[in-house]
């Protein structure tokens, strides 16, 4: 999974982005307690919230210094400032901004609930690897390297079979005639793939073909009429479950997600 960002950090990480740091001044005699209090930010910035900051920093692989707690400081005390000049040009009164911040709260709200209830409702590795033999069972033994003509009208594919019948060659009628933009320019090629990745007429004219042969007559799908080729055939190799399990997970957690909202919803009475 990919790692979210609190909104605190996006903060931040704007703030880090777009403020211009002064030069530091020529060095001063030292000054005094409470002038210095004042120098360092007083009261701007509380532990609670340094320590919650340097939490997620730690977390993202930054390594714990007292270079990266005076600039994480320096970070919440620009935050500070600007939130403070804000308020008082009487900007979080505004009603638009009011709504925007309502949400911007919301948002944290939902993320530390949904990452409490997946906390609860965690998906084991046990799930994790039925769910990745079930895939691997439906990829099948093979992998197909084929290339299509796809056209709008039957007569136009058939059209196409004659000129291959003649002598003309796949690619170059591909270029010339598909309407399939993301492999007419490399003469229909559609690279290896598993038949699952097609829709059914096509998948099962593809694995009917002998290797370098093409579908004597027009295949109809959803898209269209293709005329097929199959290049050549190879064993399917799945990607190892370590390789695949941080998507699985993902997945799965999605699911989980969404078969909670349905429930939320149905207790709201919101169809």
């Amino acid at each position: 999974m990919q790692r979210q960002i609190s909104l605190a950090t996006a903060l931040l990480v704007a703030l880090s982005s777009a403020v211009v740091i002064a030069q530091t001044p020529a060095k001063k005699p030292a000054a005094a307690p409470a002038a210095a209090a004042a120098q360092s930010g007083g009261d701007l910035v509380s532990q609670a919230q340094l320590d919650m900051i340097l939490k997620e920093r730690l977390a993202q692989g930054q390594p714990d210094s007292p270079e990266l707690r005076a600039s994480l400081r320096d970070e919440l005390i620009n935050r500070e400032l600007f939130v403070r000049a804000a308020k008082a040009k009487g900007m979080d009164r505004d009603a638009a901004m009011k709504t925007q911040m309502q949400v911007a709260a919301e948002s944290v709200l939902i993320r530390a609930y949904l990452s409490d209830y997946m906390g609860a409702h965690p998906v084991s590795d046990d799930i994790l690897k039925k769910e990745y033999d079930t895939i691997k069972a439906g990829l099948g033994d093979k992998e197909y390297r084929a290339r299509h003509i796809l056209v709008e009208k039957k007569e136009d594919a058939e059209a196409v079979i004659k000129q291959l019948q003649a002598g003309g060659k796949f690619d170059e009628l591909a270029k010339a005639n598909s309407k399939d933009p993301g492999s007419k320019d490399n003469g229909g090629d559609l690279d290896w793939a598993v038949p699952s990745n097609f829709v059914k007429p096509f998948a099962d004219a593809m694995v009917a073909l002998e290797k370098g042969k093409y579908t004597p007559t027009p295949v109809q799908s959803p898209f269209g009429f293709h005329v097929i080729q199959l290049d050549d055939t190879r064993e399917a190799k799945a990607p190892a479950f370590d390789e695949v399990k941080p998507q699985l997970a993902q997945r799965l957690q999605g699911q989980t997600i969404e078969k909670h909202l349905i429930e939320l919803r149905a207790k709201a009475g919101v169809k």
